[in-house]
């Protein structure tokens, strides 16, 4: 896949790259581990060359796959043992930055990580990815396949390590994690679409957007798309989001008349609402 694009991520930044399967993602997090060489551009971490410096750069990195990828046949406390002594690490020496997290993992620490609930194996493979004190932090997708408590404390756990001065960069789907993040780049097809805080995107969308409703929703989405002055309609969860054209006389009032009047909907909603960076990202999609 190719990625294009470019940007810089500030030492100490919660960064969040965010996209749908297929995004680029993982391919991305793969170069910046250094496990993929690009084929061409440049990437640097901490200043050094992915390719030319890529020993070092493994010495200061911490890399969180997407997949569960520590030994299912050793325990808790092996796999945290095994990771610290891959850098040359003790665990007590650096217990102080993984102890608000392995204090969860401490009962189970002889449980093999096999036998693990998805939240336990996630907490887990986020000690064993800080054992060795990383200055960057990558995670990928950290919050696919756990529950919604799991996916809180592990951004809890996030903002207290970007706090500590730590660099992290974070990949997801879910575009509210993405609002937890100090600046976000959204990603479609392998190039970045934009970059920016979550507050900047939002502010910057400059589209009319309402939500419809009506008591037929499937026949809905096809008369909002026919309709003149509508530029775009998807559905958001239970309910169609659209766009307003610009330079149409469109407003959201005439949307509900016509689809009483000419498309025979009924229990019709319509609402003016603010984007959120969902809509900012389908818009940008399609753009």
């Amino acid at each position: 896949m190719d990625l294009e694009g470019d940007f810089t991520i500030p030492k100490g930044e919660l960064f969040g790259i965010i996209g749908p399967d297929g995004a680029g993602k993982t391919t991305l997090f793969r170069i910046l581990a250094t496990l993929l060489r690009p084929d061409e551009g440049t990437v640097t971490v901490e200043g050094m060359d992915i390719v030319r410096d890529y020993r070092t750069i493994r010495t200061v990195l911490g890399y969180m796959p997407g997949k569960f990828s520590l030994y299912s046949d050793l325990s808790v406390r092996e796999n945290l043992e095994f990771f610290a002594s891959v850098f040359g690490k003790d665990v007590k020496e650096n217990a102080g930055l993984i102890e608000n997290i392995y204090c969860r993992l401490r009962p189970f620490e002889k449980r093999k990580a096999g036998n693990l609930s998805g939240g336990m194996k996630q907490k887990l493979a986020l000690c064993c990815s800080l054992i060795h004190s990383p200055s960057v932090l990558l995670l990928d997708e950290p919050t696919t396949g756990v529950d919604p408590s799991s996916r809180r404390e592990l951004w809890e756990n996030l903002a207290e390590l970007r706090d500590k001065g730590m660099t992290i960069i974070v990949s997801t789907a879910y575009m509210d994690e993405a609002d937890r993040c100090g600046k976000v780049a959204m990603m479609k097809s392998g190039k970045f679409l934009l970059a920016a805080s979550p507050s900047d995107i939002v502010s910057g969308f400059g589209k009319r957007l309402a939500s419809v409703r009506s008591d037929d929703m499937f026949r809905l989405l096809h008369d909002l798309r026919s309709m003149e002055g509508v530029g775009k309609c998807y559905t958001f969860g239970d309910t169609h989001h659209i766009i307003l054209k610009d330079g149409t006389d469109m407003t959201e009032e005439l949307v509900g008349e016509q689809l009483v009047s000419v498309y025979g909907h009924t229990g019709v909603q319509v609402r003016r609402i603010r984007a959120s960076l969902e809509d900012c990202y389908m818009n940008l999609g399609e753009e």
